[in-house]
């Protein structure tokens, strides 16, 4: 039993160490060789830990190689245009100007309920509000409404606002963060003095503290989650 925990630790730590070292996409965003690979990897990793006859390098080596093999991929296809387009395929037009590409529709075995659902999921219901439907490589529907129906702006209407931040965090459970504190041009007294002003009298109460994306400070106390 030790050592099936031994074995699955050693495992799951190494697909970690390697779905991170390829990379932050969600597996709705995988393009489809990235896919088979995470599907794989899984598997090289899972016979492992089910078989303790199996020696742990079957899985672990297994891995290593589908790593190597996604960054040389990945390599390839930020150098070689061609080469993309091979592996990864190009974008299909599955309408234009409110006019469906039948053939199109077809080739990716797509239904008009799905374009409907998706039409739906995006705020529109007319086909004929749609400048285009696009097919992206990693299996996502983009809808392009047509310019009149399109979302209007604050710079449509010339209104000028300025650009937001990222918000800092400062104090996170009562541990401050004194390299962020730093980063915004403040010492301890200010962050005190700002805890303070609303009515908490030390840091260990502080669940939560930073500076949001308007400049302004924000403090909420533990008690109040």
């Amino acid at each position: 039993m030790f050592v099936v925990i031994i074995r699955t630790i050693i495992l799951y730590t190494l697909v970690v160490v390697v779905m991170r070292l390829m990379g932050k996409r969600q597996l709705g965003e995988l393009q489809p060789y990235e896919l088979v690979i995470t599907i794989m990897i899984s598997e090289l990793a899972s016979l492992p830990m089910q078989d303790t006859r199996l020696p742990l390098l079957l899985g672990i080596i297994p891995i290593v190689t589908m790593l190597i093999m996604q960054i040389l991929v990945s390599e390839i296809q930020l150098r070689s245009e061609k080469v993309r387009s091979i592996i990864d395929g190009k974008p299909s037009i599955l309408l234009r100007n409110g006019i469906l590409d039948t053939k199109a529709l077809r080739e990716q075995r797509i239904n008009i309920d799905d374009l409907m659902e998706e039409l739906r999921t995006n705020g529109y219901f007319n086909f004929e509000d749609i400048a285009y439907l696009i097919l992206e490589n990693n299996g996502q529907i983009s809808v392009i409404p047509k310019a009149n129906l399109s979302p209007v702006t604050k710079s449509d209407l010339n209104i000028s606002v300025p650009q937001d931040v990222l918000p800092t965090v400062l104090v996170i459970n009562g541990k401050v963060n004194k390299e962020n504190l730093k980063t915004i041009n403040k010492d301890m007294k200010w962050l005190l003095q700002n805890i303070r002003s609303r009515n908490i009298e030390n840091l260990e109460e502080v669940y939560i503290a930073l500076m949001d994306s308007h400049n302004k400070f924000y403090c909420q106390k533990k008690d109040m989650v």
